[in-house]
């Protein structure tokens, strides 16, 4: 799960001026897809345990929304806490279940492979001395001290989980600052090493299932750049992101990244999502909590926007249900359908259809302009104000949690005369809703 900062911060960039160059040109675009990208849901992973009867119930709940991918996470020391090729039954067993009902179900299976049994951590002696075979903590949560150990595994689970697999994820969120999943120093070489052992050894025990590496939450491209120059490109098919926040805003900006270091694999939206855990909470896991129905609107607004971006190969919903402290399910934790479920059905049916338009109402108060805007979720918006044919005023700004913001405009614009748009960036100006005043 990924706990972005700055969930509901609010950018605000204002320009007075006769003539400003255009925000976000030249940024790249979709091009027209025949196909949309893979739509799915994560699902409950493998768990100390973990039952044949969850496995069948996420799959059919998978399937009675037409998810056409599923994602779950396949901790190592659950299946082989004791040792080199000691594989844990139980383990095999719940993970054999979940991929042969997902075949059954015509669905493609993500499987995130992440935290190293004690016997492999690189983890320091201190906290390996507390490290159990019972639970995760805090030395599972560093990388093998030695990468082939955890190559030897990922290529087990492709040759053994071949035809239900469409990607092995390596590992899970290695830029995540509170270290949750990928403790200690040197992140991006750390993980470089243990990508270019994982590659190999994946496709050489099946050359047909794809190798996702990255699986990071910073949309600033910093950690990207790191991974670049550690070494990173030939070693993946594509490239795994958990954007919460301004999804739109930072598959653009990672793409732009991409691009700029002649990277051209496609991105996997692996992880993103709304909480409804309004108005019980305000924040939950550093997201804004939204309602029900918000959720459910962002949703489909997310998938239709991603309709037809061609570098985008797959969009996978954060998550089949609710669990404590996380409201992000499209079941509630008590398994009641929510909106989202509803939502999700439609959008993986039917992926393509019209977002919500941007709306514009202007009002005079005071002697200025307060402009009212609403508009579909994930991207900055611009607003600019006009008097004839000269531009005066740019603002760039993030809508609140509801998908709403009101701004009130200089008073050195007046409050007559005013010709004014806004639009999304990732729709950009022809998109817009104009109003004068």
């Amino acid at each position: 799960m990924a706990q972005a900062a700055g969930a509901i911060g609010l950018a605000l960039i204002a320009l007075l001026a006769l003539a400003v160059p255009t925000l976000g040109a030249g940024t790249p675009r979709a091009r027209a897809a025949s196909a949309p990208p893979l739509g799915g849901v994560n699902i409950i992973g493998l768990h100390r345990g973990a039952s044949a009867a969850e496995a069948d119930r996420a799959i059919s709940l998978a399937r009675s929304m037409h998810a056409r991918v599923v994602r779950t996470e396949l901790p190592w020391p659950v299946f082989e806490p004791n040792g080199p090729g000691q594989i844990n039954p139980a383990a095999q067993a719940f993970t054999d279940r979940l991929m042969s009902d997902a075949e059954a179900a015509g669905i493609r299976v993500i499987a995130t492979v992440d935290f190293s049994p004690c016997w492999a951590s690189s983890a320091p002696a201190a906290l390996l001395a507390g490290c159990t075979t019972s639970q995760n903590g805090a030395a599972t949560e560093w990388p093998p001290s030695d990468p082939s150990t955890y190559a030897r595994f990922v290529a087990y689970l492709a040759q053994r989980y071949a035809s239900a697999l469409a990607a092995i994820e390596v590992w899970n969120e290695p830029d995540q600052s509170n270290e949750a999943y990928f403790g200690g120093p040197n992140k991006a070489a750390r993980y470089a090493a243990l990508l270019r052992a994982a590659y190999p050894a994946i496709k050489a025990a099946n050359p047909t299932v794809d190798v996702l590496a990255g699986s990071f939450v910073g949309s600033n491209g910093n950690f990207l750049r790191a991974l670049y120059a550690a070494g990173i490109k030939g070693y993946y098919d594509g490239l795994a992101v958990h954007f919460y926040t301004l999804t739109l805003g930072a598959l653009r900006a990672t793409r732009e990244v991409q691009l700029a270091n002649g990277d051209q694999s496609p991105l996997w939206l692996s992880e993103f999502g709304w909480s409804s855990c309004w108005p019980a909470q305000k924040i939950q896991q550093e997201q804004g909590c939204v309602t029900r129905a918000t959720q459910a609107a962002n949703i489909t607004n997310m998938f239709r926007s991603l309709a037809h971006t061609s570098y985008v190969a797959a969009e996978l919903i954060y998550k089949l249900q609710d669990s404590p402290g996380e409201d992000f399910g499209a079941l509630s934790s008590s398994s009641a359908r929510k909106p989202a479920f509803k939502a999700l059905a439609s959008v993986f049916s039917s992926p393509f259809g019209r977002v919500s338009p941007m709306t514009l109402e202007l009002r005079s108060k005071s002697g200025r302009v307060v402009a009212n805007v609403a508009g579909p979720v994930g991207d900055y918006i611009q607003l600019e104000a006009f008097k004839g044919r000269a531009l005066r005023y740019r603002a760039l700004f993030e809508l609140n949690r509801f998908n709403q913001f009101s701004l009130t405009l200089p008073r050195a614009l007046g409050s007559k005369g005013l010709q004014v748009r806004v639009y999304q960036l990732w729709t950009g100006p022809s998109k817009a809703a104009q109003k004068s005043i």
